[in-house]
């Protein structure tokens, strides 16, 4: 029998987020360290000038198509753990387990690997070079997950205030670096405009460009999971498109500002061969004292994406808890603060076990894309099943749907693939963990299942008994 889902208990989860704090969690999703490392990547996979470019546009033009694709889901769905509840809602609890299952995994990785890169950016500032092993960016990216997730612990509100600090940081950050690239490099005298180019590669440009655009849409990726903040956004189902769309279109800008200053000062060549991309840049235009500042301020870039992943994927563990395939505990919303205590702390293990283990960036860049691309393809796809049904409000449309939808999942399958023909052993540990949901979906209903209604009941129960502590308190 088909299990049904229920509405998010009222009295647990409140909107207290404005557009600009959503807005503000869009972009620091997508801008974590992506832009700051994986040009290099995208450059030694394209080979050539032309290919670089076309890659960024490519996958700026499909993440652009994503973003509202996902910005109408929110408009007609919004929900507490939105990600996880629309493919419950629209095609069965099951496979929404499964899937979420797989992204909180992946988004802990995700959240590893950009914490990993950010410490490799702070060592050269904070330690003498003998000391800047693979150890110490691991405890250094380890703090840095802890600290934040302290910050979290004490509610959604200082939350999102960090994220805000930590937003208009970076893009002051990027913008600043970019037009200070364009500025000097115009006017240098016309000799010192020498930098190596890296010559065309030999073969075909379809397996050079689909290699390039994997890493590409991993930079420009995150904007979906903002779906699981719709409970917390007020007025969600007319603000949710103009925060996903204006963080998405801040970002597409800056990208490719950004990639422009890389390639005018440094080519093609020098991208390629840099592993701090963003560090190379600064120090080539402002010298060793550059480099410091751009490396501390890559390092807050860093804290700015694992920050708002530890926002918004709480309520996805909430929604999945909701169906009775987690533990009661993650239904608990600490009334005052907003703030899912065990679902934090559960969280953070899904982001320090991945740095551990897995350890390099490549290789939980290839984890990631192979599972982020295909669930989003399903997450994606659930729009042609909500345009069937009759919108209670008014909500954003997206022009060119259904034909833009298909686009967009097409994109993202075939993404998905070539990662898995780039990287299949660590592809293939994702599709194990992807597939792993299904018996512990099973496990979690047999052992936590409850009704919708015991879900409500209980929700209440629990924030009356809260309250009651409080006023006792």
């Amino acid at each position: 029998m088909r299990f049904m889902s229920t509405e998010p208990a009222p009295s647990r989860i409140e909107a207290r987020l404005s557009t600009f704090d959503t807005a503000m969690v869009v972009f620091s999703l997508v801008v974590g360290i992506g832009i700051f490392r994986t040009p290099a990547i995208v450059a030694r996979a394209a080979g050539s000038t032309s290919l670089f470019f076309t890659a960024w546009l490519a996958g700026g033009l499909v993440s652009l198509i994503g973003a509202f694709v996902f910005a109408e889901i929110g408009s007609r769905h919004p929900r507490a753990g939105g990600y996880y509840r629309v493919v419950a809602d629209c095609y069965h609890p099951t496979l929404a387990f499964i899937l979420n299952w797989s992204q909180t995994i992946s988004q802990g990785a995700s959240s590893a690997g950009v914490a990993v890169i950010g410490a490799e950016y702070l060592m050269p500032v904070l330690l003498p070079e003998r000391y800047r092993t693979p150890h110490a960016s691991l405890a250094i990216a380890g703090a840095t997950m802890l600290l934040l997730l302290t910050l979290n612990y004490r509610g959604i509100k200082p939350g999102a205030r960090t994220q805000n600090l930590l937003s208009m940081l970076k893009i002051t950050m990027i913008s600043g670096l970019a037009l200070s690239a364009f500025w000097i490099y115009w006017r240098l005298p016309a000799h010192a405009h020498v930098h190596a180019q890296v010559p065309v590669v030999a073969g075909s440009w379809a397996p050079r460009f689909t290699a390039a655009i994997v890493p590409s849409l991993f930079a420009y990726g995150g904007y979906q999971m903002t779906m699981n903040l719709g409970a917390d956004l007020r007025n969600a189902p007319r603000r949710f498109p103009i925060a996903i769309g204006a963080g998405m279109l801040t970002v597409v800008t800056l990208y490719l500002l950004l990639n422009l200053a890389y390639y005018r000062v440094l080519g093609i060549d020098g991208i390629a061969s840099s592993k701090l991309v963003a560090a190379a840049l600064s120090g080539a235009l402002f010298g060793t004292p550059g480099e410091v500042v751009f490396s501390l301020a890559v390092f807050l870039s860093a804290a700015g994406y694992v920050n708002a992943t530890i926002l918004q994927m709480p309520r996805s563990l909430y929604a999945m808890a909701q169906d009775g395939v987690l533990p009661r505990a993650f239904l608990r919303v600490n009334p005052t603060t907003q703030a899912q205590e065990i679902a934090l702390l559960f969280f953070g293990a899904a982001m320090l076990l991945p740095a551990f283990v897995l350890g390099t960036f490549e290789k939980l860049l290839n984890y990631v894309i192979f599972n982020d691309t295909l669930t989003m393809a399903i997450a994606a796809s659930t729009l042609f099943v909500l345009r069937r049904r009759p919108a209670a409000q008014p909500v954003f449309s997206l022009a060119g749907s259904p034909f833009l939808t298909a686009f967009y999942v097409a994109c993202l399958l075939g993404v998905s693939l070539r990662a898995f023909t780039l990287d299949p052993l660590v592809s293939l540990t994702g599709a194990v963990i992807l597939l792993t949901g299904w018996p512990l979906f099973l496990l979690g209903r047999r052992v936590f299942g409850h009704t919708p209604q015991s879900v409500e009941a209980e929700s209440r129960l629990l924030c009356e008994s809260e309250r009651s502590e409080k006023q006792r308190g």
